[in-house]
């Protein structure tokens, strides 16, 4: 069919046009964009979930401080107690009402900031009689009858966050933010 002269051109031609395209570097640029793309958008969604972390952090400290500010107004001094809910006619827009800690942390529940869930038991309350050389790192929530809410006492509102930094490719973290503030009971 073919003559062994024509094979042979047919052989040494193909070989050429093999090397030719194993020098071609027209997919190496896709693989490069594809590598670069990965790490990018890694960097992108860690910059993204970093700056919900700074968000989250910032927004705990403007609650907890909301918090303190709520307990203040709310001490023994009322004849009233709020009804517990942390919502609108108890104790949420008046302060004619003694808080219990409960109420605090339902306060803080019911507060609704996007993308950020604090419960009621992320938040402890601690009353003390005497200003505290620092804040506590481990809350022991103030329980029992009497309870030292009157004023001129101080009130310690520590709520711990749990935040969760998710970047794809990466395993997920789970960070504990913190924040504590602490004011003297006016009423």
């Amino acid at each position: 069919m073919f003559s062994g002269k024509f094979r042979r051109q047919l052989k040494w031609a193909l070989l050429r046009e093999f090397k030719r395209d194993a020098r071609d570097e027209r997919g190496q640029t896709l693989v490069e964009t594809a590598l670069s793309m990965m790490v990018m958008l890694t960097l992108i969604f860690a910059v993204i979930e970093a700056c919900w972390g700074v968000y989250a952090f910032h927004y705990l400290g403007s609650i907890t401080h909301e918090a303190a500010r709520y307990a203040i107004v709310r001490g023994s001094s009322w004849s009233a107690t709020c009804d517990g809910s942390g919502s609108a006619g108890s104790g949420y827009g008046s302060s004619m009402c003694t808080a219990s800690t409960s109420d605090i942390g339902n306060y803080v529940a019911n507060r609704d900031f996007p993308g950020l869930n604090i419960t009621a038991s992320d938040v402890c309350v601690e009353y003390l009689t005497s200003v505290p050389s620092s804040a506590s790192q481990n809350c022991t929530a103030s329980t029992g009858s009497v309870l030292a809410n009157a004023p001129g006492d101080i009130v310690q509102v520590t709520i711990t966050y749990p935040f969760t930094l998710v970047i794809p490719g990466l395993s997920d973290h789970t960070f504990h933010l913190m924040s504590t503030s602490q004011m003297v009971i006016a009423q």
